[in-house]
């Protein structure tokens, strides 16, 4: 057969994936891996499974609580702005979060992140955000998948799954049965839209034919998309001191759904929440966006967290005492409500005339 008529070899690297630059990348990420290391998990990568020893990690009588999630449309955020540190740490916050909504304790995180093309300096900034996130949450992290497939993803995008075992002790596991009728509400303060409403936020900046790399219109001194993309807070530090302290009954992690559909997942359908909102001013940054695209409370309170990134429920005798515990971890925390009888809504927001005008 005549060699010139035959077409060049063709090889995964022509195919757009280099395996090269993807096993580069897994030694660049093995350093951070080895920071989160725990009792239970070494956060040795390379293997065909992640190991974690849960005995070894201090329980007696665990069930394992698993969650997963992504960061939504915060992603294009970072794809044009080159800001993409911040998102890692949101994925394993959405993850870790949820874990504590049982009582969990997070033990160990894997990632998925897939891409089109591989750009290792991005990917190591994302991983490296993941690693932070893992020391915050204090888990492993053991493991994950990256992925590169041309002509699933353009070029220049990744999307990203984060994946968290945690673990609780039979009996501490929160659970909707534990509120109960008079317990107090004590709200812990967010650090922004953490990974949610990006969607909403991203027409409104359209709408508005508003640059990411310009100044933010309601903080100056910063760029737009640093000002919305402040990495969602990790409440681990706070929800264990509480419920070490003893007296907690739930708590409620206000992600998708917002003010009005997270908190209803931790009490029972016959008991509502009444949340005060005059405690706190809403930040800036809501302030901007219900002003700028003229938001119903309603449609407001059912997408954002509105400035409350979580709630934990406690009995009413021990609230007062709870709440110096939990302001001594560092959060920004304060009583906004309490547990009543459901008689129509599940969750009463008061003062949202003065709060959010």
């Amino acid at each position: 057969m005549d060699k010139k008529n035959n077409p060049s070899p063709i090889t995964y690297s022509s195919s757009g994936v280099d395996i090269d630059a993807g096993n580069a990348l897994i030694e660049a990420i093995k350093p951070h891996a080895r920071r989160t290391r725990t009792d239970g998990g070494k956060a040795e990568l390379g293997g065909f499974g992640a190991l974690f020893d849960i005995k070894n990690a201090g329980f007696l009588d665990p069930i394992l609580v698993s969650a997963t999630d992504g960061v939504g449309t915060k992603l294009d955020v970072a794809h044009k702005s080159g800001i993409h540190r911040g998102l890692g740490i949101d994925l394993v916050a959405m993850c870790a979060n949820d874990l504590l909504a049982q009582g969990a304790t997070p033990l160990f995180f894997l990632d998925y992140f897939a891409t089109g093309k591989l750009k290792p300096e991005v990917a190591l900034e994302v991983i490296a955000g993941i690693a932070d996130g893992c020391l915050e949450a204090g888990c492993a992290f053991i493991g994950g998948e990256t992925a590169e497939m041309p002509g699933i993803y353009n070029n220049d995008q990744y999307d990203l799954a984060g994946f968290c075992v945690g673990a609780v002790e039979r009996d501490q596991i929160l659970s909707p049965e534990k509120v109960k009728l008079g317990n107090v509400a004590i709200a812990l303060q967010s650090s922004g839209l953490h990974a949610n409403g990006f969607s909403l936020v991203r027409n409104l900046i359209q709408q508005e034919n508003l640059n990411y790399n310009s100044p933010s219109p309601f903080d100056r001194n910063i760029s737009l998309a640093k000002s919305i993309l402040s990495p969602t807070r990790i409440y681990k530090a706070a929800v264990e001191a509480a419920i070490l302290f003893g007296g907690v009954t739930g708590f409620s992690h206000i992600t998708g759904g917002g003010l009005i559909e997270n908190p209803p997942r931790c009490f029972s359908k016959d008991l509502c929440l009444r949340l005060s909102l005059k405690h706190r001013p809403l930040p800036p940054v809501f302030q901007w966006i219900k002003s700028t695209g003229n938001i119903s409370d309603v449609e407001f309170a059912r997408t954002f967290n509105c400035g409350i990134g979580g709630i934990i429920f406690v009995e009413e005798e021990t609230a007062d005492s709870l709440l110096r515990v939990i302001r001594e971890t560092g959060e920004d925390a304060w009583i906004a409500g309490q547990i009543e009888s459901r008689i129509d809504k599940p969750v009463i927001l008061e003062d949202t005339k003065n709060s959010w005008a």
